[in-house]
């Protein structure tokens, strides 16, 4: 979840400092419409970004408390209205896999497409379906985490209101509808203020609690868009984490869809 619902969502909503919505949320009839209204709106708020820069540290820990670091670029490009966002990510360190990248198109009325260059083979490999419930370079988070998450790949379902630490929340199921997650739900803890995604628990296959995201730092930039500093995810099964530190983020920098496509992933470095 880089995009929207995961690295923007997964994992952490964009939001736009805009008119809150409330009454129209509140006016939803049904517990399912009600879900689908707070991420809608939470999408909405995230409309205009343009394109999006920023530098990304990568701090793998396994269950003994030994961590790595890789360092990476991460780009994204807005959608239109009839398609999702595409994001690349690439990898400057380790050394052994600087020049590694990888493309995701988001889509809203068909599965993701996602392309991984392994500099070491020189060649790009497109990630069947099947298998975007792996993990990402050997990290706590899915190539399905990474990938997009428009709001259209999911159906809702309000929980309840909540209170943590003095904030308020709508606390919110989602179900993907794609037949190869690796998720049977995902609860998610968006802030009544700005529509941001605070937590998330994922649940697996078998309906168990696999792991939680948690997202903390946020910033405001451009006077709209928030962005977490930190993202975190904890593999409760394996006791393994995952934390994403995000640096330099800047927008509307003038990307365009021709450096987001498979030829922009062997000329990445």
């Amino acid at each position: 979840m880089l995009n929207k619902m995961k690295l923007r969502s997964l994992c952490s909503s964009l939001v736009a400092a805009a008119l809150i919505t409330l009454p129209v949320i509140g006016q939803a009839e049904t517990p399912e419409a009600k879900g689908l209204a707070v991420f809608e709106e939470a999408d909405r708020r995230g409309d205009g970004y343009v394109d999006s820069k920023s530098g990304m540290l990568m701090i793998l820990k396994d269950k003994r408390g030994n961590t790595s670091k890789r360092e990476m670029r991460v780009k994204g490009l807005e959608g239109g209205d009839k398609d999702g966002d595409k994001t690349l990510m690439i990898f400057d360190t380790p050394k052994d896999q600087k020049g590694t990248a990888l493309l995701t198109f988001a889509h809203t009325n068909k599965d993701d497409d996602q392309w991984l260059y392994l500099p070491a083979l020189k060649r790009v490999k497109k990630i069947a379906s099947k298998k975007k419930s792996g993990p990402f370079m050997g990290s706590e988070f899915s190539f399905e985490d990474i990938g997009g998450s428009e709001v259209e790949e999911y159906e809702y379902k309000f929980l309840r209101d909540e209170t943590v630490d003095g904030k308020d929340f709508f606390v919110v199921e989602s179900y993907p509808k794609d037949k190869y997650s690796g998720y049977t739900r995902i609860v998610s803890w968006i802030d009544k203020e700005h529509y941001r995604t605070f937590k998330a628990e994922f649940y697996d296959r078998k309906k168990s609690h696999l792991k939680t995201l948690s997202a903390t730092g946020f910033k405001l930039y451009n006077d709209k868009f928030w962005r977490p500093d930190m993202l975190e995810m904890i593999n409760h099964q394996t006791g393994k984490s995952t934390v994403l530190e995000s640096k330099d983020t800047v927008f509307m920098s003038g990307l365009k869809s021709s450096d987001f496509n498979k030829n922009s992933l062997k000329r990445a470095r």
